[in-house]
C-alpha cells in the first residue's frame, strides 16, 4: 500500500471540503432565489417637464400674445433657436408600478400670436391627481358609531356623591404676593 504524504492528504480534504461546500451553496442559492425576487428595490419616482390639463388647453385661443399662453401655460420646456415660432410642452412621469405617461403639446406662433396648437388628448387635473393616488381602495367604509351595546361595556361607572366641598375648602385669599420680589 502507497504511503501519502500529509501535504498531499491536507490537499485532497482541501478540496474535497470546497467541493462539498459549494454543493451546500447552490442549494441555499435555489432556495432564496425565490424569496428574492421577490422583493424589489426602490424605484425613484421621476417627474419631468410641464403639466397641462384639459383646462388649461381649453383657455388656449387662437390669436392669444405669447404672454398671455405662458400666463396660462408656464414656461415652455423646450424652446428651439431654429424654430423661434414653435413652443413644446412635454410631460413624463415615472413611477414605480404604474405604467409610465407622456404628453406632448406643441404651439405654433405668428409673430407675436399664436396660430394654432396640437397634441395629445389631456386629462383634466381631477383626473390626473386620481392616476397619482396609487392607494388600494377598499369597498367597505368604516364605521364611524359606535353601537348601543358596545358603549354600554365601556361607559364609566357612575360616580359617588360629591361631598359639600364648600366647607372644606378654605376661602381665597383677598390679594395676592407680587409676582416679582420689590427688593434689589
Amino acid at each position: 500500500m502507497p504511503v501519502i504524504p500529509h501535504c498531499r492528504s491536507g490537499a485532497l480534504a482541501a478540496a474535497l471540503l470546497t467541493c462539498l461546500s459549494l454543493a451546500a451553496c447552490s442549494s441555499v442559492a435555489d432556495s432564496t432565489r425565490g424569496a428574492l425576487t421577490a422583493v424589489t428595490p426602490y424605484k425613484i419616482e421621476v417627474v419631468q417637464g410641464n403639466f397641462v390639463s384639459k383646462e388649461q388647453v381649453g383657455a388656449l385661443r387662437t390669436g392669444m400674445s405669447r404672454q398671455q399662453v405662458r400666463d396660462i401655460l408656464g414656461t415652455s420646456l423646450l424652446s428651439d433657436v431654429f424654430h423661434a415660432s414653435r413652443w413644446d410642452y412635454v410631460f413624463t412621469i415615472r413611477r414605480q408600478g404604474v405604467e409610465p405617461q407622456q404628453r406632448r403639446l406643441t404651439l405654433y406662433f405668428d409673430g407675436e400670436l399664436l396660430q394654432r396648437f396640437e397634441g395629445d388628448e389631456m386629462p383634466s387635473e381631477e383626473e390626473f391627481v386620481a392616476t397619482l393616488d396609487t392607494r388600494r381602495k377598499s369597498g367597505k367604509v368604516p364605521e364611524l358609531e359606535v353601537p348601543e351595546d358596545k358603549l354600554k361595556k365601556i361607559a364609566p361607572a357612575e360616580p359617588e356623591k360629591p361631598v359639600e366641598e364648600t366647607a372644606a375648602r378654605a376661602p381665597l385669599p383677598a390679594s395676592y404676593p407680587p409676582l416679582e420680589s420689590t427688593g434689589r
